[in-house]
């Protein structure tokens, strides 16, 4: 029997004890070995539960107990998970986190002490609640050189979006549905401020580049300033606006990382990704693209993620599995503004507006019914973003908006 702890009994932890008591004789024939959880962390009591003795308040009583052979992070946040996680593997236990902000902040310095203590730290659901995407990264696309990844990695700015397309709302009618039915916080700006989806990028680009990928270097910008002319504008141009998370190789080993609202075609495979599913695009040179779909979130999706790395952690108590990537340093992550970029603008219709437009370079006009009137809309050649704003600066156009542009 091995025996596992789980830190949080929250909307994720409690998913995890229930899954595995649930289906707890299947996942030991797929272990190899019976799993049993013998204590759960929370300050709260929840005495009607069948495992409520399983509950503590201490942390020690499950860093100190050396049958505890793997625990289960799922508190979320930095602290005290950090400290909690750090302890347990200097403590020689395994652990699973589901918690996307301590990967993306602290995902190399943990895999580094887990490598040093033959131990494994796992966390497939910290990107793609039950969507596999880190495995099958690391394992099944072993063979290939990916060299980009892109997607939509947060399923509220994505229903948002979904309803401001289909629906015609405006921002605050679509952000007071999502939270309405429970798909946003009540404070919402880890969603629509574009930081949720900023972490997950880090953790994908971390191990499918190799080396640590922090949030403070990613551009981030989130979707609170997208307007239904901005949708509709979009449409003109038979294309959609959607959340990307993206991250590109460049020739000189470097990375370039944004998360920002992005039009794509509505032949992307990620066009048709809607309400509060999750697409993650992964580029590589022998397979092509390849995309994967699901639910981002969710009690027992998350949880199910949680448990398979439990599984893959018992399999792998004496065998320590290849999950790692290295520091970052500095400047691994170029500045957004030397990428290059084609931007959907949107501009004030004045007498001298083509003219302008048009010393622009090789523009593509966008026309139809969804430009509003008064506006001109175009899509702007390939350029270093510091280039093309300087050139639009220099036009003397009025922007309106501009969006980033991406051929996914």
């Amino acid at each position: 029997m091995v025996y596992v702890a789980i830190m949080g009994h929250g909307v994720v932890g409690s998913g995890v004890a229930e899954v595995l008591r649930k289906n707890a004789e299947s996942i030991a024939r797929k272990a190899g070995e019976g799993i049993e959880v013998r204590r759960i962390l929370d300050l709260r009591e929840f005495p009607d539960l069948p495992y409520a003795d399983c509950f503590t308040k201490d942390f020690e009583e499950i860093v100190n107990d050396p049958d505890i052979r793997i625990v289960v992070e799922t508190m979320g946040g930095l602290n005290p998970a950090y400290a909690f996680v750090k302890r347990c593997l200097e403590a020689g236990k395994s652990v699973v986190t589901s918690n996307k902000e301590l990967v993306a902040a602290k995902g190399d310095e943990l895999l580094a002490l887990a490598r040093k203590n033959n131990l494994n730290f796992l966390f497939e659901a910290s990107v793609g609640g039950g969507i596999p995407i880190l495995r099958p990264i690391d394992q099944c696309l072993a063979a290939n050189e990916v060299y980009e990844i892109a997607g939509i990695l947060n399923g509220t700015t994505n229903f948002m979006l979904t309803r401001m397309i289909e629906d015609g709302m405006s921002f605050e009618d679509a952000l007071a549905l999502a939270q309405q039915l429970g798909y946003a916080e009540r404070d919402p700006s880890a969603d629509i401020e574009g930081h949720d989806a900023c972490r997950k990028i880090c953790i994908l680009a971390s191990l499918a580049f190799g080396k640590h990928v922090y949030p403070a270097e990613v551009y981030t910008e989130g979707i609170t300033k997208i307007t239904s002319e901005d949708v509709r504008t979009a449409a003109a141009a038979d294309s959609v606006i959607k959340l990307i998370g993206r991250a590109v190789l460049q020739e000189d080993g470097r990375l370039y990382a944004t998360v920002a609202p992005t039009v794509i075609s509505k032949s992307s495979l990620l066009s048709d990704v809607n309400d509060v599913f999750n697409g993650i695009m992964v580029r590589g040179d022998a397979i092509g693209d390849v995309v994967f779909y699901g639910r981002g979130a969710g009690k027992l999706p998350t949880a199910s993620a949680v448990v398979a790395d439990v599984i893959d952690e018992v399999k792998h108590l004496k065998a320590r599995k290849y999950l790692f990537w290295e520091g970052g340093y500095e400047g691994y992550v170029i500045p957004h503004e030397e990428g290059t970029v084609q931007m959907l603008v949107r501009v004030a219709d004045t007498a001298d507006a083509a003219a302008k437009i048009a010393a622009l370079g090789n523009v593509q006009m966008v026309e139809g019914d969804g430009v509003p009137a008064g506006d001109i809309a175009f899509i702007t050649p390939v350029m270093t973003e510091a280039a093309l704003d300087a050139a639009l600066l220099a036009s003397g156009l009025t922007v309106k908006s501009r969006l980033r542009v991406a051929q996914l």
